[in-house]
């Protein structure tokens, strides 16, 4: 009975709850006793699955253990706006990317006709570019993920800047590379060959494949978040692109820049066509080296160099030449010397005797000999080799062909006639011993062409083809640079380009294929007259039709177009020849539609600079020979992929990577069988196979989107090339997860607070951005009647200009507006000028340059982080320097908002009575993830979208998405305080010294310690500020400063001004921490010495890769460091006793 009388007592004495307070309880009540129904059904469930004893079933194999996270369905419909309504404990990336886009494409935030009015330009200007077209054969690889990532972001964050943004995506029809995957797919399904199916229908066949497989790349551009406007969508075989493909060759025809003439080519047998040099790998051989060549059944052998004499005419001596194509010696049609070398000058103009052939070659003089290579006396064959032809051009030498389309020796090559190239390369040399002629075979560094999408081994061989004149474009497209006029990034680009420009070549532009556009140029013959030359540039005509093609023709000739008879050419135009047109023709040119006088030219043209001139210095050249106009004002070039040991990405090392496996996560097992799928030899997938293992033991784990494009746009900085690392991308992934643990923690407290409601930047202290809205609505003098309403706007909320307290502001904007608010129209304005004219007598008790009394240290040094990071942002983007942009964003949000504010707030908020300070920093908080969301969106924009519509607006009239919602701008955000900054530094320096010596010690996390401070007196003031701050990143119980410190302390020296005694005199055990650190001291030098031994060893620099080399020296660096901090840590320990 007493203790009930006691509990009735308490009762009574209690104070009244409030109906909100009740309220509250109850719903916690609910959540706590759902809960325990929850726990309790779980135990009835587990109780009903226990078999009896009469249960004969034999027993399942225990499942095992799941270790996948919560994954939580998403059934928002598509196109719908996500359905919020439940938060994951984790980060899904699965979960947060689904639905989004959908919902961003069918609202039309990509479209540069949302929320606009073309006939009204915008004041915020335009943003338009186009996509570097893939091409439509496969799938896109890291580089591609690479060049969507940057130009996404940079797309993004013009956007939401508030310009008109158009990026207009497109596919590339890759002629040679399609042409051969339906050939092979053809050979495969129905046994038969292009030839044998003809040219119609294997056209047919192509479409058909194109239009079964050729969606693929937009759905992995989609998947990388790309924001583009797919209602513009281009395919380089469209109608339109055809048509200006058609109508660009015909003008460029007809001015003489587009002509005919037979030259050497880089030729692929196994293609039977001309490829560019973009489609030739230079494969590096230190010396002798067999590849697998098509066609062949034995290994073909590269790398070495073959040493044999030629008789001169009349046996009066002999000359001897070197070559690494012996078997081109077929088609020598001269020895050539330098003009000034003794020792054959009396031999020039002599002749020698070909060994096989019954042909007289003479001795030329030419000053491309190198008097000092060799014997100084270089075979010419100008049929086979570019440098050879030159020379034969200038010495006016026969130019003979010895190999047909196919690689076999033609009918001119006596007993060799009729073999393939690389086995009369055996049978030649076979000759040449017999004749003791051979005088020497030895090891030789070379490059060796390879076909990129052959494999074979590039031909260079003499064809009649189709060029583009290129040094009068390259004149004017490298002045366009060195005016100004088009600004290429970085600076260190522009060298090549100028030097490109200035030793420019002719164009190749004719492919023998048949998939590609055809070139719409024909073969005249006039009745009555003999047939022309076709490898003469004179008998052709060009023509947008067949009939427009005759009237040419018969004005050329004089003649009737009735005795005209045309053929077209059955060549196409080389890929690179539409993908020139890209920035106008995906406009409709040469039709002036509206889309080209609104968006041509563009504003940027972003791509790898491995292709500054096969694709870009070539849109320069028919921009502006075809629309007289540039095609963009600027040109980004970003690096290179490779591997995370800077190897070139190569399908037979196994690292070419699907950005779809990085993002979804794929196992060893599926990476093995997509080789296996490959089109690799079978000792390359083995290869390949090896490297994966070595790479990706247990696969790639699931990163997701954001986290991809992050690292790529990271990796930025470095340069021509950068080494990819995917376990840095899942690094990424964890920052992911970090957002979203920042967000709940926020959510939570905020959710808690009732009414909270996000207040106006100027209630932060945010001045300046007051000043820019009465700037922007032209209030500085008479104020107009669209000034009057902004005004009236801008108090429906505020009471005064600054938001938190009356100012000098305010007095000077009511003598601005007097009696023009009195007027019922403005009725927030005419209640905040009555208010003020009553407080005229009293003064404000601040300035402008003083700072907000209700923030803390805390939130002030926050804001002004938060301000740093919106003008490094936007530095970032207007400097395209991306990674000053993605890492000022992530130190941040990890080492600035969850690492210290965060750290500060929760013994704040943990407090049961809603405090002013509390709902102070909430406001701050809810800013620096409002503000942090815009700046992050344009490199990860779905989490960043997910995570922004869970937090509430500050206005009911914000854009719907994160997509065009204002980015945060450096005007907006004036909360820089370097001072506040500084000192928090200093504070900075006391805790991490605190910190790191308590895990040096293994103190526990949980025991708080005391900490006595010997400091200046500037220091002294600062832990006086900032000593709350200090507590809880320190884990302290107390800071003392300059008072004498206990015995037993540990001695730390922060600075020249601070030093800190940690009291461990009985928190540690001695003995027991001495043999700990004694061991970890041992373990630590036998490290370092078996390293240093490694890397002593006599053969360390010549055959450990530069990679390890570079690995080990950081290992070494960390042992070295660990070791360093442990023996002080040892020394001290006899000191606190």
């Amino acid at each position: 009975m007493a203790e009930e009388a006691s509990s009735v007592q308490n009762l009574e004495d209690a104070p009244v709850k409030t109906a909100k307070q009740l309220e509250k309880e109850a719903k916690k009540q609910a959540k706590l006793d759902k809960f325990n129904a929850k726990k309790k059904a779980e135990k009835d469930e587990k109780a009903a699955a226990i078999p009896s004893a009469t249960d004969k079933e034999p027993k399942k194999s225990k499942k095992p253990k799941s270790t996948a996270e919560e994954i939580i369905e998403d059934n928002t419909p598509p196109g719908m706006k996500k359905n919020l309504r439940t938060m994951p404990n984790a980060y899904n990336p699965k979960y947060v990317e689904s639905a989004w886009y959908e919902w961003w494409e069918k609202e039309g935030f990509f479209k540069p006709e949302y929320k606009r009015d073309y006939d009204k330009p915008n004041p915020k200007g335009q943003f338009v570019m186009v996509i570097p077209p893939p091409n439509v054969t496969g799938s896109l690889h890291l580089g591609h993920a690479l060049t969507n990532s940057i130009e996404d972001a940079i797309t993004r964050w013009h956007r939401m800047k508030g310009k008109t943004v158009l990026w207009v995506p497109g596919c590339d029809h890759a002629g040679i590379a399609t042409q051969v995957v339906v050939e092979k797919m053809l050979e495969r399904q129905e046994g038969k060959t292009r030839h044998e199916l003809g040219r119609e229908a294997f056209t047919k066949k192509v479409w058909e494949w194109k239009d079964k497989k050729g969606s693929r790349i937009y759905d992995q551009l989609k998947r990388l978040g790309s924001s583009v406007d797919w209602d513009r969508a281009c395919f380089t075989m469209d109608q339109k692109m055809c048509n200006a493909v058609t109508e660009a060759f015909v003008r460029l025809h007809k001015k003489g820049l587009i002509y005919r003439s037979k030259r050497l080519v880089n030729w692929s047998c196994s293609l039977k066509s001309a490829i560019s040099d973009l489609e030739v790998e230079k494969v590096e051989v230190t010396g002798r080296t067999l590849f697998s060549v098509p066609g062949y059944t034995e290994q073909v052998e590269f790398g070495v160099i073959v040493s044999f004499a030629y008789q001169l005419d009349g046996g009066s001596g002999e000359i001897v030449v070197a070559t690494t194509r012996v078997e081109t010696m077929l088609g020598d049609t001269a020895v050539a010397v330098h003009p000034k070398d003794e020792r054959y000058r009396h031999l020039i103009g002599k002749y020698i005797s070909h060994p096989f052939l019954d042909r007289k070659i003479p001795i030329v003089a030419d000053e491309m000999v190198d008097i000092n290579f060799g014997t100084g006396a270089v075979k010419i064959t100008p049929g086979h080799d570019q440098n050879d032809f030159e020379v034969g051009i200038r010495n006016k030498l026969d130019l003979i062909t010895i190999f047909d389309d196919n690689g076999i020796l033609t009918d001119n090559c006596g007993k060799f006639s009729g073999m393939k190239r690389f086995d009369a390369r055996k049978a030649v040399m076979i000759a040449l011993e017999e004749l003791k002629l051979l005088r020497d075979v030895k090891d030789n560094p070379m490059f060796v062409p390879i076909c990129s999408r052959s494999k074979d081994v590039v031909e260079p061989i003499l064809k009649p083809q189709w060029y583009v004149k290129c040094e009068g474009m390259a004149s004017k497209a490298s002045q366009a640079v060195k005016n100004g006029d088009l600004k290429i990034i970085p600076d260190m680009h522009k060298k090549t380009w100028f030097q490109w420009m200035e030793n420019i070549r002719d164009w190749c532009i004719s492919r023998q294929l048949w998939w590609g556009h055809r070139i719409p140029a024909y073969f005249v013959t006039i009745a009555g007259q003999p047939v022309g030359d076709k490898d003469d540039d004179k008998f052709w005509v060009s023509g947008r039709t067949m009939e427009e093609a005759k009237r040419s023709a018969a004005d050329k000739f004089k003649v009737t177009e009735d005795s005209i008879s045309l053929t077209q050419d059955e060549d196409v135009l080389d890929t690179w020849f539409s993908s020139a047109l890209f920035p106008f023709s995906v406009f409709g040119w040469p039709q002036k539609t509206k889309d080209l006088e609104l968006f041509y030219p563009g504003t940027l043209l972003e791509t790898g600079h491995d292709i500054i001139f096969f694709w870009v210095a070539r849109m320069v050249f028919f921009a502006q020979e075809l629309t007289e106009t540039l095609p963009f004002r600027e040109v980004y070039l970003h690096a290179m992929v490779r591997d995370a040991h800077g190897r070139k990405m190569s399908k037979s090392l196994g690292n070419v990577i699907d950005p779809i496996d990085v993002i979804d996560g794929i196992t060893l097992e599926k990476l093995h069988s997509m080789l296996e799928d490959s089109n690799l030899h079978p000792r390359e997938i083995e290869k390949a196979k090896k490297g994966q293992r070595e790479e990706y033991p247990e696969g790639i784990p699931e990163c997701g989107t954001d986290a991809l494009r992050f690292t790529l746009c990271d990796y930025t900085q470095q340069g021509r090339d950068m080494n990819l690392d995917v376990q840095r991308v899942h690094a990424k992934r964890k920052f992911c997860n970090k957002l979203w643990n920042l967000t709940k923690f926020a959510m939570k407290y905020l959710d808690e607070y009732e009414s909270f409601k996000p207040e106006p930047l100027s209630s932060l202290g945010n001045r300046d951005s007051v000043q820019s809205f009465l700037k922007d609505h032209r209030i500085v003098s008479d104020p107009s009647a669209d000034a009057l309403c902004a005004l009236n706007e801008f108090f429906m909320n505020r009471s005064y200009v600054n938001g938190w307290e009356i100012s000098n502001e305010d007095f000077r904007l009511v003598k601005l507006v007097s009696s023009k608010s009195k007027s019922s129209n403005y009725p927030h304005l005419a209640r905040w000028e009555s208010h003020i004219n009553s407080h005229m007598n009293i003064i404000p008790s601040w300035t402008s340059a003083e700072k907000p009394s209700h923030l803390s240290f805390k939130d002030r040094w926050i804001l002004s982080r938060i301000s740093n990071v919106v003008r490094l942002c936007n530095e970032g983007f207007e400097k395209y320097d991306f990674s000053l942009a993605t890492k000022s964003i992530q130190v941040f949000f990890q080492e600035e908002l969850s690492d210290v504010y965060i750290e500060c707030l929760k013994p704040l908020f943990q407090g049961k009575l809603i405090s002013d300070a509390a709902k102070v920093s909430c406001q701050v908080l809810y800013t620096c993830l409002d503000v942090g969301f815009r700046l992050i969106a344009p490199f990860m924009p779905y989490v960043s979208e997910e995570l922004y519509q869970r937090l509430p607006r500050r206005d009911t009239s914000d854009p719907p998405s994160l997509c065009v919602t204002p980015y945060p701008e450096e005007s907006e955000y004036t909360w820089d305080d370097p001072e506040l900054e500084s000192g928090f530094d200093q504070v900075k320096k006391i805790y991490e010294t605190i910190r790191k010596s308590r895990a040096t010690y293994q103190l526990q996390k949980g025991l708080k310690i005391k900490v006595y401070v010997k400091a200046s007196r500037e220091i002294e003031d600062l832990i006086s500020k900032w000593k709350d701050v200090l507590m809880t990143l320190a884990y302290c119980e107390d800071v003392i400063v300059n008072q004498p410190p206990p015995e037993g302390c540990l001695f730390l020296t922060v600075s020249d001004m601070c030093e800190c005694h940690i009291p461990l005199q009985g928190i540690i055990d001695l003995a027991k921490e001495t043999s700990r650190m004694d061991s970890e001291i041992k373990d630590l030098t036998a490290r370092i010495e078996s390293l240093n031994k490694k890397m002593g060893a006599p053969a360390y620099l010549t055959k450990v890769p530069l990679r390890v080399r570079q690995e080990e020296a950081e290992k070494m660096k960390q042992y070295q460091s660990e070791l360093t901090l442990k023996e002080t840590a040892l020394q001290a320990l006899p000191k606190l006793t």
